[in-house]
Protein backbone atom coordinates (compact mmCIF):
# COMPACT_ATOMS: atom_id res chain seq x y z
CA UNK A 1 0.00 0.00 0.00
CA UNK A 2 2.84 2.39 0.87
CA UNK A 3 4.56 1.79 -2.47
CA UNK A 4 1.25 2.33 -4.20
CA UNK A 5 0.82 5.76 -2.55
CA UNK A 6 4.42 6.65 -3.35
CA UNK A 7 3.76 5.77 -7.00
CA UNK A 8 0.71 8.05 -7.06
CA UNK A 9 2.66 10.92 -5.52
CA UNK A 10 5.66 10.41 -7.78
CA UNK A 11 3.47 10.10 -10.87
CA UNK A 12 1.72 13.37 -9.99
CA UNK A 13 5.03 15.18 -9.49
CA UNK A 14 6.52 13.79 -12.71
CA UNK A 15 3.52 14.97 -14.70
CA UNK A 16 3.46 18.39 -13.00
CA UNK A 17 7.08 19.25 -13.71
CA UNK A 18 8.11 17.01 -16.60
CA UNK A 19 4.95 16.13 -18.49
CA UNK A 20 4.68 13.51 -21.17
CA UNK A 21 7.86 11.60 -22.07
CA UNK A 22 9.29 12.76 -25.37
CA UNK A 23 10.88 9.44 -26.33
CA UNK A 24 7.91 7.11 -25.91
CA UNK A 25 4.78 6.68 -27.96
CA UNK A 26 1.96 7.68 -25.64
CA UNK A 27 -0.36 4.76 -24.76
CA UNK A 28 -3.40 6.86 -25.69
CA UNK A 29 -2.18 6.71 -29.30
CA UNK A 30 -2.28 2.90 -29.19
CA UNK A 31 -5.71 2.91 -27.59
CA UNK A 32 -6.96 5.42 -30.12
CA UNK A 33 -5.60 3.38 -33.03
CA UNK A 34 -7.47 0.31 -31.82
CA UNK A 35 -10.72 2.28 -31.43
CA UNK A 36 -10.31 3.85 -34.86
CA UNK A 37 -9.74 0.52 -36.60
CA UNK A 38 -12.68 -1.09 -34.83
CA UNK A 39 -14.89 1.87 -35.69
CA UNK A 40 -13.99 1.62 -39.38
CA UNK A 41 -14.94 -2.06 -39.41
CA UNK A 42 -17.96 -2.13 -37.09
CA UNK A 43 -19.70 1.24 -37.31
CA UNK A 44 -21.93 0.30 -40.21
CA UNK A 45 -25.02 -1.73 -40.97
CA UNK A 46 -27.37 -3.04 -38.30
CA UNK A 47 -26.91 -3.58 -34.55
CA UNK A 48 -24.54 -0.65 -34.16
CA UNK A 49 -25.26 -0.28 -30.45
CA UNK A 50 -24.21 -3.89 -29.84
CA UNK A 51 -21.13 -3.50 -32.01
CA UNK A 52 -20.20 -0.30 -30.18
CA UNK A 53 -20.63 -2.06 -26.86
CA UNK A 54 -18.19 -4.75 -28.00
CA UNK A 55 -15.65 -2.13 -29.05
CA UNK A 56 -16.00 -0.28 -25.73
CA UNK A 57 -15.73 -3.39 -23.57
CA UNK A 58 -12.86 -4.88 -25.57
CA UNK A 59 -10.93 -1.60 -25.43
CA UNK A 60 -11.27 -1.43 -21.66
CA UNK A 61 -10.46 -5.13 -21.24
CA UNK A 62 -7.32 -5.02 -23.38
CA UNK A 63 -6.10 -1.90 -21.57
CA UNK A 64 -6.76 -3.58 -18.23
CA UNK A 65 -4.88 -6.78 -19.18
CA UNK A 66 -1.84 -5.05 -20.70
CA UNK A 67 -1.43 -2.55 -17.85
CA UNK A 68 -1.97 -5.16 -15.15
CA UNK A 69 0.61 -7.42 -16.79
CA UNK A 70 3.22 -4.65 -16.94
CA UNK A 71 2.65 -3.66 -13.32
CA UNK A 72 2.60 -7.28 -12.08
CA UNK A 73 5.84 -8.22 -13.84
CA UNK A 74 7.54 -5.02 -12.64
CA UNK A 75 6.71 -5.70 -9.00
CA UNK A 76 7.82 -9.33 -9.37
CA UNK A 77 11.23 -8.12 -10.56
CA UNK A 78 11.58 -5.90 -7.47
CA UNK A 79 9.20 -3.74 -5.41
CA UNK A 80 11.24 -0.63 -6.20
CA UNK A 81 11.15 -1.42 -9.93
CA UNK A 82 7.40 -1.92 -9.69
CA UNK A 83 6.92 1.38 -7.88
CA UNK A 84 8.98 3.25 -10.49
CA UNK A 85 7.14 1.66 -13.42
CA UNK A 86 3.77 2.31 -11.81
CA UNK A 87 4.71 5.94 -11.13
CA UNK A 88 5.67 6.44 -14.78
CA UNK A 89 2.43 4.85 -15.96
CA UNK A 90 0.39 7.04 -13.61
CA UNK A 91 2.24 10.16 -14.75
CA UNK A 92 1.41 9.32 -18.38
CA UNK A 93 -2.27 9.05 -17.47
CA UNK A 94 -2.29 12.62 -16.11
CA UNK A 95 -2.28 15.85 -18.10
CA UNK A 96 -1.34 18.77 -15.84
CA UNK A 97 1.58 20.15 -17.82
CA UNK A 98 0.14 19.42 -21.27
CA UNK A 99 -3.19 21.03 -20.34
CA UNK A 100 -1.46 24.13 -18.97
CA UNK A 101 0.76 24.33 -22.06
CA UNK A 102 -2.23 24.11 -24.39
CA UNK A 103 -3.94 26.91 -22.49
CA UNK A 104 -0.89 29.16 -22.50
CA UNK A 105 -0.37 28.51 -26.21
CA UNK A 106 -3.68 30.32 -26.72
CA UNK A 107 -3.13 32.96 -24.05
CA UNK A 108 0.21 34.26 -25.36
CA UNK A 109 -0.96 35.33 -28.83
CA UNK A 110 -4.23 36.55 -27.36
CA UNK A 111 -2.39 38.93 -25.01
CA UNK A 112 -0.31 40.13 -27.97
CA UNK A 113 -3.43 40.84 -29.99
CA UNK A 114 -2.70 38.07 -32.49
CA UNK A 115 -6.25 36.75 -32.66
CA UNK A 116 -5.59 34.64 -35.75
CA UNK A 117 -2.95 32.52 -34.01
CA UNK A 118 -5.01 32.36 -30.82
CA UNK A 119 -8.01 31.05 -32.77
CA UNK A 120 -5.84 28.47 -34.51
CA UNK A 121 -4.35 27.23 -31.23
CA UNK A 122 -7.82 27.10 -29.67
CA UNK A 123 -9.09 24.94 -32.53
CA UNK A 124 -6.58 22.29 -31.48
CA UNK A 125 -8.25 21.78 -28.10
CA UNK A 126 -11.97 22.42 -28.73
CA UNK A 127 -14.48 21.05 -31.19
CA UNK A 128 -16.30 24.33 -31.87
CA UNK A 129 -15.67 26.65 -34.80
CA UNK A 130 -13.08 29.27 -33.84
CA UNK A 131 -12.60 31.35 -37.00
CA UNK A 132 -14.74 34.32 -35.93
CA UNK A 133 -14.29 34.36 -32.15
CA UNK A 134 -13.39 37.54 -30.26
CA UNK A 135 -11.22 37.74 -27.14
CA UNK A 136 -14.05 36.95 -24.73
CA UNK A 137 -15.15 33.84 -26.63
CA UNK A 138 -11.59 32.63 -27.24
CA UNK A 139 -11.02 32.93 -23.51
CA UNK A 140 -14.28 31.18 -22.75
CA UNK A 141 -13.25 28.24 -24.93
CA UNK A 142 -9.98 27.81 -23.03
CA UNK A 143 -11.53 28.32 -19.59
CA UNK A 144 -14.27 25.76 -20.28
CA UNK A 145 -11.75 23.23 -21.62
CA UNK A 146 -9.30 23.60 -18.74
CA UNK A 147 -12.13 23.45 -16.19
CA UNK A 148 -13.62 20.27 -17.64
CA UNK A 149 -10.25 18.60 -18.06
CA UNK A 150 -9.18 19.34 -14.52
CA UNK A 151 -11.29 16.29 -13.76
CA UNK A 152 -11.12 14.34 -17.04
CA UNK A 153 -7.37 14.77 -17.45
CA UNK A 154 -6.10 14.88 -13.89
CA UNK A 155 -8.23 14.16 -10.84
CA UNK A 156 -10.35 11.38 -12.39
CA UNK A 157 -7.38 9.21 -13.48
CA UNK A 158 -5.71 10.06 -10.17
CA UNK A 159 -8.86 8.95 -8.32
CA UNK A 160 -8.74 5.55 -10.00
CA UNK A 161 -4.99 5.36 -9.51
CA UNK A 162 -5.52 5.71 -5.76
CA UNK A 163 -8.15 2.96 -5.86
CA UNK A 164 -6.57 0.49 -8.29
CA UNK A 165 -3.09 1.72 -9.13
CA UNK A 166 -1.81 2.39 -12.64
CA UNK A 167 -4.23 -0.23 -13.95
CA UNK A 168 -7.19 1.77 -12.66
CA UNK A 169 -5.82 5.01 -14.10
CA UNK A 170 -5.40 3.46 -17.53
CA UNK A 171 -8.78 1.75 -17.54
CA UNK A 172 -10.21 5.22 -16.92
CA UNK A 173 -8.08 6.66 -19.75
CA UNK A 174 -9.42 3.99 -22.09
CA UNK A 175 -13.00 4.93 -21.18
CA UNK A 176 -12.25 8.63 -21.60
CA UNK A 177 -10.58 8.03 -24.98
CA UNK A 178 -13.61 6.07 -26.14
CA UNK A 179 -15.82 8.97 -25.10
CA UNK A 180 -13.73 11.52 -26.98
CA UNK A 181 -13.65 9.44 -30.17
CA UNK A 182 -17.04 7.80 -30.59
CA UNK A 183 -19.48 9.18 -28.00
CA UNK A 184 -21.10 11.82 -30.18
CA UNK A 185 -24.84 12.38 -30.31
CA UNK A 186 -25.21 12.38 -34.10
CA UNK A 187 -26.28 9.98 -36.82
CA UNK A 188 -22.77 8.61 -37.25
CA UNK A 189 -22.02 7.72 -33.63
CA UNK A 190 -25.35 8.01 -31.78
CA UNK A 191 -25.89 4.27 -31.46
CA UNK A 192 -22.32 3.06 -31.87
CA UNK A 193 -20.96 5.26 -29.09
CA UNK A 194 -23.92 4.87 -26.72
CA UNK A 195 -22.22 2.42 -24.32
CA UNK A 196 -18.96 4.36 -24.40
CA UNK A 197 -20.81 7.54 -23.43
CA UNK A 198 -22.59 5.83 -20.54
CA UNK A 199 -19.34 4.32 -19.29
CA UNK A 200 -17.68 7.73 -19.28
CA UNK A 201 -20.65 9.33 -17.50
CA UNK A 202 -20.52 6.69 -14.77
CA UNK A 203 -16.73 6.85 -14.37
CA UNK A 204 -16.78 10.62 -13.85
CA UNK A 205 -19.63 10.96 -11.36
CA UNK A 206 -17.47 11.05 -8.21
CA UNK A 207 -14.28 12.79 -9.49
CA UNK A 208 -16.16 15.62 -11.21
CA UNK A 209 -18.23 16.52 -8.16
CA UNK A 210 -15.34 16.25 -5.72
CA UNK A 211 -13.12 18.35 -7.98
CA UNK A 212 -15.79 20.98 -8.50
CA UNK A 213 -16.26 21.20 -4.74
CA UNK A 214 -12.49 21.55 -4.23
CA UNK A 215 -12.44 24.40 -6.73
CA UNK A 216 -15.10 26.16 -4.66
CA UNK A 217 -13.38 25.72 -1.30
CA UNK A 218 -9.72 25.66 -2.24
CA UNK A 219 -9.12 28.29 -4.92
CA UNK A 220 -9.15 32.07 -4.88
CA UNK A 221 -12.63 33.57 -5.05
CA UNK A 222 -12.79 36.91 -6.86
CA UNK A 223 -16.53 36.94 -7.53
CA UNK A 224 -17.45 38.77 -4.34
CA UNK A 225 -20.19 36.24 -3.65
CA UNK A 226 -20.38 34.52 -0.28
CA UNK A 227 -19.51 30.84 0.12
CA UNK A 228 -23.17 29.97 0.69
CA UNK A 229 -24.26 31.83 -2.45
CA UNK A 230 -21.58 30.20 -4.59
CA UNK A 231 -22.33 26.70 -3.27
CA UNK A 232 -26.07 26.99 -3.87
CA UNK A 233 -25.69 28.52 -7.33
CA UNK A 234 -23.01 25.96 -8.26
CA UNK A 235 -25.33 23.04 -7.55
CA UNK A 236 -28.11 24.61 -9.63
CA UNK A 237 -26.02 25.73 -12.60
CA UNK A 238 -24.03 22.49 -12.83
CA UNK A 239 -27.18 20.71 -13.97
CA UNK A 240 -27.62 23.10 -16.91
CA UNK A 241 -24.71 21.54 -18.78
CA UNK A 242 -25.57 18.86 -21.37
CA UNK A 243 -22.99 16.60 -19.72
CA UNK A 244 -24.04 15.14 -16.36
CA UNK A 245 -20.54 15.80 -15.01
CA UNK A 246 -18.78 18.66 -16.81
CA UNK A 247 -21.14 21.28 -15.41
CA UNK A 248 -19.77 20.73 -11.91
CA UNK A 249 -16.34 21.88 -13.09
CA UNK A 250 -17.41 24.76 -15.32
CA UNK A 251 -19.97 26.14 -12.87
CA UNK A 252 -17.41 26.07 -10.05
CA UNK A 253 -14.93 28.01 -12.18
CA UNK A 254 -17.60 30.50 -13.24
CA UNK A 255 -18.57 31.32 -9.66
CA UNK A 256 -15.01 31.48 -8.37
CA UNK A 257 -13.90 33.89 -11.08
CA UNK A 258 -17.13 35.87 -11.32
CA UNK A 259 -17.60 35.11 -15.00
CA UNK A 260 -20.26 33.52 -17.17
CA UNK A 261 -19.62 30.38 -19.19
CA UNK A 262 -21.80 28.71 -21.79
CA UNK A 263 -23.66 30.56 -24.52
CA UNK A 264 -23.52 30.34 -28.30
CA UNK A 265 -21.10 27.99 -30.06
CA UNK A 266 -20.89 26.92 -33.70
CA UNK A 267 -20.06 23.39 -34.81
CA UNK A 268 -19.49 22.98 -38.53
CA UNK A 269 -21.40 26.19 -39.11
CA UNK A 270 -24.39 25.03 -37.06
CA UNK A 271 -25.19 27.31 -34.12
CA UNK A 272 -25.73 25.66 -30.76
CA UNK A 273 -26.76 27.33 -27.52
CA UNK A 274 -25.48 26.00 -24.22
CA UNK A 275 -27.23 27.31 -21.13
CA UNK A 276 -25.23 29.95 -19.29
CA UNK A 277 -23.57 29.17 -15.96
CA UNK A 278 -22.33 31.73 -13.50
CA UNK A 279 -22.87 35.48 -13.46
CA UNK A 280 -21.03 37.98 -15.72
CA UNK A 281 -19.61 40.04 -12.86
CA UNK A 282 -16.37 40.36 -14.83
CA UNK A 283 -15.83 40.49 -18.60
CA UNK A 284 -13.97 37.45 -19.95
CA UNK A 285 -10.42 38.35 -20.92
CA UNK A 286 -7.07 36.65 -21.45
CA UNK A 287 -6.08 36.96 -17.77
CA UNK A 288 -8.85 34.49 -16.91
CA UNK A 289 -6.90 31.77 -18.73
CA UNK A 290 -4.00 32.13 -16.31
CA UNK A 291 -6.42 32.18 -13.37
CA UNK A 292 -8.08 28.97 -14.55
CA UNK A 293 -4.76 27.15 -14.98
CA UNK A 294 -3.72 28.22 -11.48
CA UNK A 295 -7.07 26.98 -10.23
CA UNK A 296 -6.49 23.66 -11.99
CA UNK A 297 -3.12 23.22 -10.29
CA UNK A 298 -4.49 24.11 -6.87
CA UNK A 299 -7.58 21.86 -7.05
CA UNK A 300 -5.49 18.94 -8.37
CA UNK A 301 -2.97 19.33 -5.55
CA UNK A 302 -5.75 19.37 -2.96
CA UNK A 303 -7.19 16.22 -4.54
CA UNK A 304 -3.76 14.56 -4.29
CA UNK A 305 -3.32 15.55 -0.64
CA UNK A 306 -6.75 14.20 0.30
CA UNK A 307 -6.04 10.93 -1.51
CA UNK A 308 -2.70 10.55 0.27
CA UNK A 309 -4.25 11.30 3.65
CA UNK A 310 -7.04 8.77 3.16
CA UNK A 311 -4.55 6.18 1.93
CA UNK A 312 -2.29 6.90 4.91
CA UNK A 313 -5.19 6.36 7.30
CA UNK A 314 -5.72 2.89 5.83
CA UNK A 315 -2.04 2.08 6.33
CA UNK A 316 -2.09 3.21 9.95
CA UNK A 317 -5.23 1.25 10.77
Amino acid sequence: MMLHLIACLAGFIIDRFYGEPKVLKHPVIWIGSYIKRCTTVWNKGHHRKMKGAFVAISTVFLTFVVTLFIVFVSYRIHPVVGCIVEAILISMALAQKSLAQAAYDVERPLVEGDFSTARQKLSWIVGRDTEMLDEANITRGVVETVSENTSDGITAPLFYAFLFGATGAWVYKAINTLDSMIAYKNTTYGEFGYVAAKMDDAANVVPSRVTGFLILIGTKNVSGLSWKERFQKWRIDAKKHPSPNSGYLEAATAYQLGIQLGGLNAYGGIISHRKEMGEPLHTLQASHIHATVHQMYRASTLFLIIGLLIGGMFIVT
